[in-house]
């Protein structure tokens, strides 16, 4: 079924209701958003989707609200809100239009929901309080959507609309960010796979341009690599890897005698034409050239086995 419209609560706005927009209006796009809690529009019918509104949740139907008695729940007990709704039923056809291949959705689809869709659930629902993101609370995406608000004495009866659109567009290049993110790292993942392949054994990947390269070398087992080399737009850099998702602890610092230290600085104590930046932190360095950063690898690396790492 191809709905002509697509319907959700009219006055203040929220995330989830916003967000699920996003995830229709991409499906749907010839059909009309109307904003109403006007019984003619918020019953079910062949040519609606309905969403945030309607008190009653029946797929079947195309009404997806979550504010009535025995709201839905998901499998672990937390609840849905709207987004989480329309992300259930209708997120892998947004990203089947989105190129993704069929061995590529579930992954997506179920890490989206984690990292994106289940916070937006909570913070509608009560449960995740926006304090809980200490000063940052304000600076929340969901909070962010609600200053787009019109003021509470504003007089002109379109602003509600007009912010309500807005917030819309901003919300679809969140979501579309987030979504191409995801895309790029399964490329990354074949080109880091191939690379972790052609160096065999050796503690150093060399990769063709900057990417993610943790994920595909923790699911590759590729426990003996300690620094990665790539490219960039002027230069090479040379950096290490984590040795957690969480945390800054690298599986081999780079050499202590190097941190903080520039150009001919550099040059003078590690020995190599070329070096020219290494981060006081240790994690990341750089060089003018494919041939020195491979060369501070090296260096790199015999510090590094030395030290038991």
């Amino acid at each position: 079924m191809i709905p002509d419209f697509l319907v959700t609560h009219s006055g203040g706005f929220h995330a989830d209701e916003i967000f699920s927009s996003v995830i229709l209006t991409r499906l749907f796009p010839q059909a009309r958003l109307i904003r109403s809690r006007a019984p003619e529009w918020i019953t079910p019918g062949a040519d609606r989707v309905i969403y945030d509104v309607g008190g009653a949740y029946d797929a079947a139907a195309q009404i997806f609200d979550h504010h009535q008695r025995g709201a839905p729940l998901r499998d672990d007990g937390q609840p849905y809100s709207s987004f989480g709704l329309i992300w259930r039923h209708f997120g892998r056809d947004y990203l089947a239009a989105m190129s993704f291949s069929e061995e590529q959705i579930e992954s997506v689809h179920a890490s989206f929901d984690t990292s994106f869709v289940l916070p937006v659930d909570l913070v509608d629902n009560g449960v995740l309080g926006p304090s809980s993101a200490g000063q940052l609370s304000g600076l929340t995406l969901p909070a962010l959507l609600e200053t787009l608000k019109p003021a509470f004495d504003e007089a002109d009866p379109e602003a509600e609309e007009r912010s309500f659109h807005a917030a819309l567009a901003i919300a679809r290049t969140f979501i579309e960010a987030k979504i191409a993110k995801s895309a790029a790292k399964f490329r990354a993942e074949a080109l880091v796979q191939q690379a972790i392949e052609d160096a065999g054994q050796a503690r150093i990947l060399e990769l063709p341009t900057g990417m993610p390269f943790r994920p595909a070398i923790v699911k590759a087992g590729a426990d003996h690599l300690l620094f990665v080399v790539h490219p960039r737009e002027k230069d090479w850099c040379l950096t290490g890897i984590r040795r957690a998702d969480e945390g800054f602890e690298l599986r081999a610092d780079l050499p202590a005698a190097w941190a903080g230290l520039t150009n001919r600085d550099l040059e003078a104590v590690c020995g190599i034409d070329g070096a020219s930046f290494c981060h006081n932190g240790r994690f990341i360095a750089a060089a003018k050239t494919r041939q020195a950063a491979l060369a501070m690898a090296e260096l790199a690396v015999m510090e590094a086995i030395s030290n038991g790492q």
